[in-house]
């Protein structure tokens, strides 16, 4: 039986985190499209596409002579991106067949680590990379860091703690796997990628960090109720901290790994 993703696009909170990730992590993954020089005329996939900013960015780069193909198994928070030059199209990466097409650049970011099939979807990438073409997966690990506070010093911190603890039960009964992250250099080389390189991103503390925990919170709140990790005033003064400014809320780190499909 198929397990749905915990944070569904559906709801009105993934607006409120597809806009937080972009700001935290948008000019991470465009240096990274830079140095691996993503230029006029390249044909790119962006899987998992969520909100519409990558697709954007990436139609600014390629020009009218390049071509962006956005997917998502939702595109309701991806379409405004569609146009002249970037078509937006569901599609599920485990489920349906790869585009007929091939491409300079797949990219897929904060996708994978959800997938219960996620070997599948790194395949289905690889199979769609041009000979010479650029595979960029950005994922995060959990696991590695999986605090929510690292400085632990009060009640709203451990409760912070104790909250993002829950919410990563909920994602490892949902498929997840924690630590996926740093398990990408090896996967890329495995496949038969060449020159594979990876590095790491780790905000400790933003606005942006704040308001995508509390985007997340609300998003699932009901499931940590249900599944005895808080009550309703828990969570409720969770947010209330967090919008009084009181926590240095922080991420897992985002790790970046690119390679090329031999030529």
């Amino acid at each position: 039986m198929k397990r749905e993703y915990l944070l569904s696009n559906r709801q009105a909170e993934a607006g409120l985190r597809f806009e937080a990730i972009a700001e935290l992590f948008d000019p991470w993954t465009f240096r990274h499209m830079d140095e691996l020089g993503v230029e006029a005329g390249w044909r790119c996939w962006e899987v998992g596409a969520g909100g519409p900013s990558i697709p954007r960015w990436l139609a600014g780069r390629v020009g009218a002579r390049g071509r962006v193909l956005a997917t998502d198994i939702d595109v309701s928070w991806a379409r405004p991106a569609a146009g002249a030059v970037v078509e937006v199209r569901r599609h599920d990466v485990i489920e349906d067949e790869a585009p007929a097409e091939t491409f300079d650049l797949v990219h897929a970011r904060l996708l994978l680590v959800h997938l219960a099939d996620r070997d599948q979807a790194l395949r289905t990438m690889i199979g769609a990379l041009r000979p010479g073409g650029v595979l960029l997966i950005e994922d995060a690990d959990p696991a590695l860091q999986p605090l929510a506070c690292l400085d632990e010093h009060g009640p709203e911190e451990r409760l912070a703690n104790r909250l993002r603890a829950g919410f990563r039960t909920l994602l490892a009964g949902r498929g997840a796997d924690l630590a996926y992250g740093r398990t990408l250099p090896r996967l890329l080389r495995e496949a038969g990628l060449d020159d594979v390189r990876a590095d790491a991103f780790f905000p400790l503390t933003s606005p942006a960090c704040g308001r995508l925990e509390a985007a997340t919170i609300t998003q699932v709140r009901h499931e940590l109720i249900a599944g005895g990790h808080a009550t309703e005033v828990e969570i409720d003064r969770h947010l209330a901290a967090i919008a009084a400014g009181r926590l240095d809320i922080t991420l897992a780190p985002l790790i970046s790994a690119w390679a090329r499909k031999p030529a």
